[in-house]
This record gives C-alpha cells, sequence and structure tokens, in this order.
C-alpha cells in the first residue's frame, strides 16, 4: 500500500486530524491561550520566538525597521539572517502575515499545531511506505510519534524544533527513495527545505534517517555493490541538499562563532529509572529524555521481539536499534554525536525524538504483520509492567499518571487484544479500533494538559498581546522617527525583545546569536542581562542615550503579570532628549581602554566627563559599616543602607551588577535590581536627584545574597552632558540615511579624525569614505569606526553576515551540480529505447503456435 493511494490519504488525515484534537483538547484542559485564560508563552517562547515572528509579520508588510541582513530594532543593529535561519526558517513561518498583528501569540499557536499534523501526516506516510499494513493503524502511530513525550514537553514551546519533527519521517522516505533508486531530484529538494527551516533538528534527524537506511539495508541483504550504490546516491543526495541550504546554515553557523558565549557545562545522564518514566503518560521532568509515545505504541514495540509473525531478522534489527538507540541518549560520547559535539545549554536530550520515531516504528512492523497474540502481547505486558515498577520511584510522575495510565493500558491492552480475535471487520474490529484511538487521543490530551499546567508552574511565563503592549506601541508610534534617532521601548521590558513586539529601536536584544561585542560593550557601559549574556536589556541612562542618538524612551511601570513586580504606581509615559546623530566625528578620539567602572567608561566613550564617583559607605542594620559590602547574606544585613555624598542637583545612579532587591533614594521610589548568579546581572539605574546638603541615604532590601562595588554610585552632571551633546551634534552627520544593511552618513566640510556609527561593531560591517574603496570597518570601543581626513564629506557602510559569501558559493555550487545530474538523467531516458507496444507479425505468428 502507498501512503498516495485512498487509504494512504486517508491514514494521513486521521493521523492529522486525532493529533490536532488531543493537542487542542488537552490545552483547552489545562485552559491555556487561546481556549482559556492561562498563557501558553513560557520561557523563549514569550521571549524570543513569538517576539521573532512578529518581527517577520512586520517584515512581510514592509513596517520592520531594517530587512533581511539588517534588524534595526535589536541591540542596536544586529545581523538578522543567522536569526532568520535560527527561528524563522521554516515555510510555516510565512503563515503570520494571514493574522492580525495584534493576534500574534494566536498566530504561533496555529503553526505549532499545523507542524504537529503535518508530522503527525509525514510519519504515517513512512510508516506505510515501509511496510503495508490498516490504514487506521498507521494513522494511530503516526498520532503517537507527532504528540510524543518530547513534542509536549520542549517542543511545543520550541517551535522552530517541530521541523525537525517533520523532517526525520520525511529524510527516512528519502533514505526509501535512495534505496530503490527513484525520485533523485524531490529527495535533495527534501534535505534542502528539511535544513533550511530548522539546520539544528534536521541535523538531528539527518542522523536517525541514515540509522534507518543502514539497519534496511542490513535487513534487504543486497548485494554489495548495490548496498554501496544505495549508500552513495544517499550521501550525494544529502550533500546536495545541505549544500541548497548552505546560504543559511553557514550563516547561521559563522554566527554563532561571534555569538557571546554561553554557559559550557559537562553532561550528566539523569537515572534509569527517570528515562523509564519518561516512556508513561503525564511524566513530566526538565533534563530528562521524554521518551513517552503512546501506550498502544510502547506495547507494540515491546511485543516486537516475541511476535512470530514478524521474520527473525526484522525482530532482531528493530529491537537492536530501538535499544541501542535509547543507550545513546545516556552515554556521553554518543550525546556529543547528536548534539553535533556541543552540549546544549537547555534541556541535554533535544535529540529524544529521533528515538521516539524509531520505537513507532518498531511498533508498526510488530502491528504490520499482524496483530500480536497472546504469546506477545503477555511478555509485553511484563516488560511494561517491570517497567513501570521501576520508574515508581522516580520524582518525575505525578498522582495523575496512575489513573491515566490504568485507562491507557486497559485501552491498549483490550483492542490489541480485540483485534487479534476480531481479525479485519466485524462489531469486533470496530471495537478495538474505537478503544485504541480513544486510548491515544485520552492519554495524549491528559499528558498535554499536565505538561501545559507545568510549564507554567517551573517556568517563566509572559502574558500575551493586551493593554499593556497597545499603549507601549502608541507611544512608539508618536515618537518614532528613525532614523533621525531611535525610541527606545524602554527598561522596564515585558519580553526579553520588546522592540521586536511593540517596536522602536533599542538596546534590548535576546537570541542565540547575541553577538559578543554587543554583550561586552553595553556590560562595560552598565548594562544588565540575562541567560548568562546572551538577553541584553534597555539601560535607562542618560549618557548612553546620547551615545546611541536614542530620543526617545518609553517608561512603562513593572509588568503585572510577573510576580515579583509591585502594583504599577504611574502610567507608561514617554520622555524625549535632544541626542547626536546616529554619526558623529570624533576630532581627539579617547583610545584608553576600557577599565572596571562603568562611569569612566561612558566618559571615554562621551570624550567629557560627566560623573562625579564618590567614595561611599555600606552599613548594617544596626549601622556598623560592612567592609565587604555583601548585602543579603545575613539577619544584621538584610535592610544595609549606603551613605555618600554628591554635588547638589546632580543625578544619582547606582550601578549594582551582582546584587538582587530593591534600592531606594531617600523617600523616593524603590528601583528593582535582579542580579542572579551567573545567569542574571542587573543594570545600572537612576535612583533620583541628589539633595541640596549633598548627603544621600540609599536604603537597600536584598532578596538573595549579593554586593556592592566600591565605586557604585555615580552622579550626573547634567548641564555637562547636554554641552557635551550638543558638541557631537554640531560635528556630527548633517544627514543619514538607512536602508536595511547599508547606512550612508553626509558630514560636514573639514571633518577630521573618527568618524564612529553608534551601532555595535559585529563582524561584517565594511565602510568607505567618499569615492573610496570599502575596508573592513574599525572599531572604537565597540562601534563602528572609519577614520576620516578634512576632504571627506561622506561615509556609506555596508553589512554582509559573515558566511553569507561562502553559503551562496556552496549553494550555487549544487544547484550546478544538481541540474546537471538531473539533465544528465533526462537525457539518457530519452536515448534508452522504450519496449515496443506491439507485437510484429512475426511475433505474432511464433506465439500462436
Amino acid at each position: 500500500m502507498k501512503a498516495t493511494s485512498r487509504p494512504g490519504r486517508a491514514a494521513c488525515l486521521l493521523a492529522a486530524a486525532l493529533t490536532v484534537i488531543a493537542f487542542c483538547a488537552g490545552d483547552a484542559l489545562a485552559r491555556s491561550h487561546p481556549f482559556g485564560p492561562r498563557t501558553r508563552s513560557v520561557n523563549d517562547l514569550g521571549n524570543q520566538f513569538v517576539p521573532f515572528h512578529a518581527h517577520l509579520w512586520d517584515l512581510l508588510h514592509g513596517r520592520a525597521e531594517g530587512g533581511l541582513l539588517v534588524n534595526w530594532q535589536s541591540g542596536y543593529g544586529a545581523s538578522f539572517l543567522p536569526d532568520l535561519g535560527t527561528y524563522l526558517g521554516s515555510p510555516f513561518a510565512l503563515l503570520v502575515a494571514l493574522f492580525p498583528r495584534d493576534e500574534i501569540d494566536l498566530a504561533v499557536y496555529v503553526i505549532t499545531v499545523l507542524k504537529l499534523a503535518c508530522a503527525a501526516a509525514a510519519m504515517t506516510g513512512l510508516l506505510l511506505a515501509c511496510r503495508p499494513g490498516r490504514w487506521w493503524a498507521a494513522g494511530l502511530l503516526g498520532s503517537s510519534y507527532a504528540l510524543c513525550g518530547w513534542t509536549l514537553a520542549d517542543a511545543d514551546y520550541n517551535p522552530m524544533w517541530l521541523d525537525g519533527l517533520i523532517a526525520l519521517p520525511l529524510l527516512c522516505l528519502v533514505g526509501e527513495w535512495a534505496r530503490t533508486g527513484r525520485r533523485f531530484l524531490p529527495g535533495v529538494l527534501v534535505v534542502a527545505l528539511a535544513w533550511t527551516a530548522n539546520f539544528y533538528t534536521a541535523y538531528m534527524a539527518t542522523l536517525g534517517a541514515a540509522l534507518v537506511l543502514l539497519l534496511r539495508l542490513v535487513l534487504a541483504r543486497p548485494p554489495v555493490r548495490q548496498a554501496l550504490a544505495t549508500a552513495g546516491r544517499a550521501a550525494l543526495t544529502t550533500a546536495l541538499g545541505v549544500g541548497l541550504a548552505a546560504p543559511l546554515v553557514l550563516t547561521v553557523y559563522f554566527g554563532t562563532r561571534h555569538a557571546y558565549p554561553g554557559r559550557v557545562r559537562a553532561f550528566a545522564p539523569v537515572p534509569a529509572e527517570d528515562v523509564l518514566a519518561r516512556l508513561l503518560p503525564t511524566s513530566y521532568g526538565w533534563g530528562s529524555p521524554a521518551l513517552y509515545v503512546g501506550t498502544t505504541a510502547l506495547l507494540l514495540a515491546l511485543a516486537l521481539p516475541f511476535h512470530r509473525a514478524v521474520p527473525g531478522r526484522v525482530r532482531a534489527g528493530w529491537t537492536a536499534l530501538v535499544v541501542l538507540a535509547v543507550l545513546s541518549l545516556q552515554w556521553a560520547p554518543t550525546h556529543l554525536v547528536w548534539h553535533a559535539f556541543a552540549t546544549p545549554q537547555g534541556s541535554p536530550y533535544r535529540q529524544t525524538f529521533v528515538v521516539c520515531g524509531l520505537l513507532v516504528i518498531a511498533a508498526w512492523h510488530t502491528l504490520s504483520h499482524g496483530p500480536p497474540g497472546p504469546r506477545a502481547l503477555i511478555p509485553a505486558a511484563a516488560l511494561f509492567a517491570l517497567i513501570t515498577a521501576l520508574a515508581g520511584r522516580s520524582t518525575v510522575l505525578r498522582p495523575l499518571t496512575w489513573p491515566v495510565l490504568l485507562l491507557a493500558v486497559a485501552g491498549a491492552l483490550g483492542g490489541l487484544a480485540l483485534l487479534a480475535r476480531a481479525g479485519r471487520r466485524g462489531p469486533l474490529a470496530g471495537l478495538a479500533v474505537a478503544l485504541l484511538l480513544g486510548a491515544q487521543a485520552g492519554e495524549s490530551a491528559a499528558t498535554t494538559a499536565v505538561t501545559t499546567r507545568l510549564h507554567l508552574a517551573h517556568l517563566d511565563d509572559y502574558a500575551p498581546w493586551g493593554e499593556r503592549q497597545d499603549r507601549q506601541s502608541a507611544l512608539i508610534a508618536e515618537a518614532d522617527d528613525w532614523p533621525r534617532h531611535r525610541t527606545d521601548p524602554g527598561r522596564e521590558q515585558t519580553v526579553g525583545n520588546d522592540p521586536l513586539v511593540v517596536g522602536g529601536e533599542g538596546a534590548q536584544y535576546y537570541s542565540s546569536l547575541t553577538s559578543d561585542v554587543l554583550s561586552r560593550t553595553l556590560t562595560a557601559l552598565g548594562g544588565g542581562w540575562t541567560s548568562r549574556g546572551r538577553s541584553v536589556q534597555s539601560l535607562d541612562n542618560a549618557v548612553t542615550d546620547v551615545l546611541f542618538s536614542v530620543g526617545a524612551r518609553v517608561h512603562s511601570p513593572p509588568d503585572p503579570h510577573q510576580r515579583h513586580s509591585p502594583p504599577a504606581a504611574y502610567p507608561a509615559h514617554l520622555t524625549r532628549r535632544d541626542v547626536p546623530p546616529l554619526v558623529t566625528v570624533r576630532p581627539r578620539p579617547d583610545h584608553r581602554p576600557f577599565g572596571d567602572s562603568p562611569y569612566r567608561n561612558q566618559e571615554i566613550l562621551l570624550g567629557s566627563r560627566v560623573y562625579t564617583v564618590p567614595p561611599l559607605t555600606v552599613r548594617d542594620d544596626s549601622g556598623r559599616p560592612l567592609p565587604d559590602r555583601r548585602t543579603g547574606a545575613g539577619t544584621a544585613r538584610t535592610r544595609p543602607v549606603i551613605t555618600a555624598r554628591c554635588p547638589a542637583g546632580t543625578q544619582v545612579h547606582l550601578w549594582a551588577p551582582h546584587y538582587s532587591g530593591t534600592a531606594r533614594l531617600a523617600d523616593g521610589t524603590a528601583t528593582l535590581f535582579n542580579a542572579k548568579d551567573t545567569r542574571n546581572r542587573a543594570a545600572m539605574a537612576p535612583l533620583g536627584t541628589a539633595p541640596a546638603s549633598g548627603l544621600l541615604t540609599i536604603r537597600l532590601t536584598p532578596n538573595r545574597p549579593g554586593g556592592i562595588p566600591p565605586g557604585a554610585i555615580g552622579c550626573l552632571d547634567t548641564g555637562r552632558l547636554h554641552a557635551a551633546a550638543a558638541r557631537l551634534t554640531a560635528g556630527g552627520a548633517r544627514e543619514v540615511t538607512v536602508s536595511d544593511g547599508t547606512v550612508h552618513a553626509r558630514l560636514p566640510a573639514g571633518s577630521r579624525g573618527l568618524a564612529v556609527l553608534a551601532a555595535p561593531r559585529i563582524a561584517g560591517w565594511r565602510c568607505a569614505t567618499g569615492d573610496g574603496p570599502a575596508r573592513p570597518a574599525g572599531e572604537y570601543h565597540g562601534l563602528i569606526a572609519v577614520p576620516v581626513d578634512p576632504g571627506t564629506t561622506s561615509l556609506t557602510c555596508t553589512f554582509h553576515p559573515p558566511g553569507l559569501r561562502l553559503g551562496t558559493a556552496v549553494g550555487g555550487a549544487s544547484l550546478l551540480v544538481l541540474a546537471v545530474l538531473t539533465a544528465g538523467a533526462a537525457l539518457r531516458r530519452r536515448r534508452t529505447p522504450m519496449p515496443p507496444t506491439t507485437t510484429s507479425p512475426r511475433e505474432r505468428v511464433t506465439t500462436a503456435h
């Protein structure tokens, strides 16, 4: 039976429908958006993926600042093509254009559901292509694959990973085509699409498909020459497909080379009982392999070694592959192979979907040879009982696991037993099908509901679009005047990528590809970050606003959705500032290296002294000085006080990157600092104005151990800052135009020194003055810089993402090879003589005799 036949199409539709119904029912049970009031934007879904889809919406509707090369809204100018390849490479992402802008959360949810439906259909097609069998059974197992534990626990809030879920069965089909010598061109295109959609999971899916093809060859035992030819076709198909995806893949690869380094962690396998427990419905645990594929599929996979109707080689081969794949999850060398030789910073079991796919294919080999009888089901049930008993000690099991498991086992065993007795037709067969489909849908819906609720309990979560974003977006639209100046969405962020969601052009940026130079530069200037430096935050500071041409800034109350936020004390509002243009000229640039003090670093970049950094004293509750300035470490340090002196009328700033809690100047508003070990760094913040006496009393309320550095207080002279900004404006560009990856500035006559573009000097920028040649841009304390002579009146800087030229060359070469091979194959087919459609008179006479 082929998947393209009528039963095959029915099977694919059944798998897709069953998947959508179970998944949506589970979210409805959990009262999760869009079926209830609870948000589903947890962790990076709210911080990264929804914002990047919002930016794609803006790009498709011509409303984004920037284009495919540069995203001018984030990080003061970030390379966008690597982010596109990482988060938005899937063709499904384009569907956001069909939704209203303020329904971007719904758009991402619909895309997620569609991807799950396609994964179910793709696996169903693969099963029927591997071996004919009952169409409804293929649909059931296709759905069990799409709703595996990995999907529900890890991938439904990492929607770009779901492209790997679709890619695995499609790449296995490509292996089947290579084995039979068919569909070379479609195979190459499938590989290219998989690697373009999400190269990370496509790499894992390619490894899984290679294992499946290898096993198929071992079981088929073709002649050595034929086996080598098959391997060669598969390798060539994969190489050309990856080559076609190279423009995006290599851009992402080089983007990671220039990204801020994340945490390096060693792999540590989880206890065996946790691995076994994740095979059961409703189990949930962070950092363990979510192997759940449904009770029916698991029982069928366990029955495979005992099912006599299945050839012995098939039983032994698929059983061995599944066991080895499960063991590879727990061994450090194979763990590294699965993850391209780099342990992930988050969940260390991202390859689990491949193992789930192998379990489902093994289950199909059991059922497609006929329903297993008691001789296979009884030992399978015994193994299942042993797994359950061993898993009972695991903490990843939930109270709901046991009733759901009991009903699922009853439905699965009852359905399989009835199926073995009833044959293909009759009332018993219909009842068996109903039991099996009901058990699959019910336990998957329950598992979806439990994991959705536990996501909210264990992960950060963010509210969907609402009144807060409406207000922020309206204020930004009112003030936005890019590229004359930037408009920052503000320090009180809603998600980690506010500029992509509500508009504007700010420092804030969260990506796996956040550049090293951006993170280090903003850190040196007093900026804060989370996610160990890859989620940089806006910096509410007048000096950095001048340095980066931030002429308007939104000030919002803390997001009430966040648990740590106090009630809103003021409405969101806008402040404006006169700032220099994006391109300024420094006649005498200060090349001293940055030091430890962000106040002095800001002055070096500004070219003027504007701060007073006074000595300070930190005292405990009883008034005794704390020589080590540690806070929150003991009962006597629960409410320490900082004292210092600032010139009257200056703006008081506190820089305490390792302090967590609130700080209040006199009777002013409490300001939150949120440092946490190596994960979060607190940003410099303004506290208020120094009184006429100059004596400062800053009251601290720490919520965890931290510390205050010796130069923590900076007193900003706003008059000096205004004069410095006026000088930069007078010598700055007269006109600046920005178009995607090109910046053109008209400089005043007689400019001399160093032209500085207020954007991070990420790899890929080249600049030219006047009619001169373009050269790699220089750097001035992390910003783009170009020397200019008195005769220079214009500056042009262009950006080309590293890896794009090489990737384009590789892609072009792959396309050329593919075209030659396709044309050659077509020519050979034309030259091959066709078999005669009629017989000659001589043949007719011979036949008659």
